[in-house]
């Protein structure tokens, strides 16, 4: 079945008639408001009665329609009526899903998590518009979460699978300074994903009301489909799992190593750290997981004030630098922006 993509952009058009945001400013050729025409009977998004043959039914995760020849396409519009959901059980697999992934990418996952988008679902961008900065920065989330994002104008041919998207790095390193932006990438690199284990190395934030605060902030914008796993044990979690994970972070992990080795101090307490560190290292190099750990980035500080401070500093500086020898990819995020590193 041939579908005619006219518009890939929100209601408003990208760039918006009279915004002054940088996105609008850098857009070009720009996009019309989304409009798509499956065969030549329907458009989406609907602006009349589906004509005979067709059958549309709203639903949780947008409005399915499906056409007299019994393919199945999803929309699913900005601020549609729908509401992330526990799987049913598996699920025939669309033939095309039309989504506004700049709104909900953990939609994705969730869909794929319970089988309705498979290895044949064309997964396609639409309703686009100035929530990304750019036309490279939409391109690279559309090849993180595996969606096609195309031309006004294009004719799509869903009848045959949908290209195979390049397989992602297994092991990425995110490194950053306070408050740089470094989780909320790590978590935007697997936000479709349809399994992921958040690993939290930090303190639960019981009797600290800011922390557990910060802890709330991470935890209510992660998808509801995740999995939460508070742990030390990293090394046992990459020599055991399949499932992609999210490590965030490297600093408090190294911090709940110093404290169970007694290693503030010094002494005996650091060669024990540095065993543990040895383990994970070698865990990360023979992981078959994916895997996404956030660390921060050390060594453009000041020098600490105590010992146990420079300590932990010079520990956790060489543990970057060995698992970034070890990665396929390493980026450093500042204020939100991300410096690729090259091996």
């Amino acid at each position: 079945m041939k579908v005619l993509i006219s518009g890939t952009a929100a209601a408003a058009g990208w760039p918006a008639s009279g915004c002054g945001c940088v996105s609008c400013a850098r857009v070009a050729p720009g996009r019309r408001p989304t409009s798509v025409l499956l065969g030549d009977s329907v458009r989406l998004p609907p602006t009349g009665p589906f004509p005979p043959g067709y059958h549309a039914l709203p639903g949780p995760d947008g409005l399915t329609v499906t056409t007299p020849g019994g393919r199945r396409v999803l929309y699913t519009p900005a601020s549609p009526p729908y509401e992330e959901r526990e799987p049913a059980g598996p699920g025939a697999a669309l033939d095309l899903v039309l989504l506004d992934v700049l709104d909900r990418p953990a939609l994705l996952g969730n869909l794929r998590r319970r089988g309705l988008v498979g290895g044949r679902t064309h997964v396609l961008a639409v309703d686009l518009d100035h929530r990304v900065p750019t036309e490279a920065e939409l391109a690279r989330r559309a090849d993180l979460w595996g969606v096609r994002v195309v031309p006004d104008g294009t004719v799509l041919d869903i009848d045959g699978p949908p290209p195979l998207p390049a397989p992602p790095p297994r092991r990425t390193l995110l490194l950053g300074g306070t408050r740089s932006g470094k989780s909320a990438e790590a978590e935007l690199r697997l936000a479709a994903e349809p399994e992921v284990r958040y690993v939290a190395t930090g303190p639960s934030g019981d009797g600290d009301p800011e922390w557990l605060r910060r802890v709330r902030a991470h935890r209510d914008r992660r998808p509801a489909h995740w999995e939460t796993t508070e742990t030390a044990d990293l090394a046992g979690l990459l020599r055991s799992t399949g499932t992609p994970l999210l490590i965030d972070g490297l600093g408090t992990w190294v911090a709940s190593v110093f404290d169970a080795c007694d290693a503030w101090s010094g002494g005996d307490g650091l060669d024990a750290v540095a065993a543990r560190c040895d383990d994970l290292v070698a865990a990360w190099r023979q992981t078959r997981a994916r895997v996404v750990a956030v660390s921060d980035e050390v060594g453009l500080g000041v020098v600490p004030a105590t010992a146990s401070g420079r300590m932990f500093r010079d520990v956790l500086g060489r543990l970057n630098q060995r698992l970034a020898a070890e990665s396929e990819d390493v980026t450093l995020v500042v204020a939100g922006r991300l410096l690729p590193l090259p091996s």
